[in-house]
């Protein structure tokens, strides 16, 4: 029998080395413009945009639309998009579990059974026949470990790389969760804004039948002329053809909501059908200042995690360098008879092993360039995603209070559109305006009340865009998988 004698201290020096950690520590990301721009805040939005902390909650809830919000709901719960974003999570989570075994030793146990016979050669046992063959049992039980030690960090620096594409993939789920509920918001807006634009047709388009009725019957009492019937007529025909292309883009926008929820196409039209109101914003919106912007749009912390994670890279190459130390154990028993497993023959080896390939021609300093280099582009990637954020948000803000202005002149547009069709109503019947200059007055008011119902939807959607470029809602809880 053999035995070791302390194996344990063989094991102090190699622990002492492996407190060595080769490559760059992270500090953190490099400082941006918007790292000292807190106390100024946004620059555009004017008033309208509070300076507040924004909700980390559900922000289409501020819409106050029922509807909306369950179609945000089951979205996030069936977008196919949000699956897979969620799957990368998972399979990230996985690599840092295996990075994390990694560092811990490898074990293996293994039992053996052989019978051999070989003609020719005598192993001390009986002889199997007249031939000269001999036949032998071997039995053996065995085990054997093998363990790196992280002499210099690259194990370690690896878990470190893991980690941040950890928290990287978390931050794509939440980017995806931006993304999707804006998308959906976006499409229920647009479909209730065409809704609305078929109804003002349809209404135009009936009020123009009664008025070429009418005009046919004063042509039969020679009140009208030719010309005046056939002109309504044009004018009939050409607000049915607008309602055309309206209906293709309505049933596109239901399609693209049943898509966005999970569903196949057509599978929500029922639901939707029915005609509603545009959403309106609130009055103001919170939007914070922009160091906290850095902190909450998930495409600056997924940028940010990418960053550390090529940081830590750097030492995984550059641990390569230098040499490897591998400690392998080896613990077995057995013999020609079962009685021969048995403590008293046990057999036990261990045998450290170094490794260092000093002679590489260049390859390892090439690995660690190259290294540094996805690390530096990874920098200016999460600097231009800064920079982006910031201009999103300044964007957002500065169409989103445009667009009240719009919208307030467009009111104004319509209640004199109104004002001036019903007066241009009274003298047509009256007999003291032409049937021309009432068809331009009522093709005025149509136009003014398409006008606002467009910019009452562009308006919410401009709410849609700064929530998604203030990228509230997500990132507070990492999500569950």
């Amino acid at each position: 029998m053999q035995t070791l004698r302390s194996p344990s201290l063989l094991l102090i020096p190699a622990l002492a080395l492996g407190a060595c950690t080769v490559g760059p520590n992270y500090a953190g990301p490099p400082r941006t413009l918007a790292d000292t721009a807190a106390p100024a805040g946004f620059k555009r939005g004017g008033p309208l945009a509070s300076p507040a902390a924004p909700g980390v909650a559900a922000w289409w809830t501020q819409l106050n639309d029922p509807l909306l919000s369950q179609l945000e709901t089951q979205a996030l719960a069936a977008n196919p998009n949000i699956a897979v974003a969620t799957a990368r999570l998972r399979q990230a989570r996985a690599s840092l579990r295996l990075e994390r075994a990694n560092q811990a030793p490898s074990a293996n146990a293994s039992a053996v059974y052989l019978h051999a016979r070989i003609p020719g050669f005598d192993f001390g046992g009986t002889s199997g026949s007249d031939t000269g063959a001999s036949a032998v049992d071997v039995y053996n039980l065995g085990f054997d470990a093998s363990w790196e030690v992280d002499l210099f960090g690259g194990r370690r620096r690896s878990v470190e790389a893991a980690r941040a594409q950890a928290e990287a993939a978390e931050a794509n789920v939440a980017d995806a969760q931006v993304s999707l509920t804006a998308d959906v918001a976006q499409a229920y807006v647009n479909l209730r804004d065409v809704q609305r634009r078929i109804a003002l047709a349809r209404d135009a388009a009936r009020m123009q039948q009664q008025m070429l009725k009418l005009t046919q019957q004063r042509f039969g009492q020679g009140a009208a002329s030719d010309l005046d019937v056939e002109r309504l007529r044009g004018q009939v025909e050409s607000t049915n053809g607008q309602i055309v292309p309206l209906q293709a883009e309505l049933e596109s926008y239901l399609n693209a909501l049943a898509v966005l929820t999970g569903q196949e196409p057509g599978a929500l039209d029922a639901r939707l059908s029915p005609i509603g109101a545009v959403p309106l914003p609130p009055a103001a919106v919170a939007v914070g200042d922009p160091a906290a912007l850095l902190k909450r749009r998930p495409d600056i912390r997924a940028a940010e995690r990418q960053l550390a994670q090529r940081t830590a890279q750097v030492g995984v190459a550059d641990a390569a360098r230098f040499p490897r130390l591998n400690i392998l154990g080896l613990i077995g028993l057995g013999g020609t008879k079962l009685s021969d497993i048995s403590p008293d023959k046990l057999v036990g080896l261990a045998a450290p092993m170094l490794q260092w390939n000093f002679l590489d021609f260049g390859r390892n300093r090439a690995r660690i360039n190259q290294a540094e280099g996805q690390r530096d582009e990874a920098e200016a990637q999460y600097r231009g995603t800064v920079l982006g954020a910031l201009k999103d948000a300044e964007d957002a803000l500065s169409r989103f209070g445009h667009r009240r202005e719009t919208v307030a002149s467009l009111l104004r547009s319509k209640a004199s559109a109104d004002r001036a069709a019903d007066l241009m109503q009274q003298r047509f019947r009256a007999g003291t305006a032409t049937l021309i200059d009432t068809l331009d007055a009522e093709r005025q008011r149509v136009a003014a009340e398409q006008n606002l119902s467009a910019g009452t939807a562009g308006l919410t959607g401009d709410f849609i865009a700064l929530q998604k470029a203030l990228g509230l809602g997500w990132g507070a809880t990492p999500p569950a998988v």
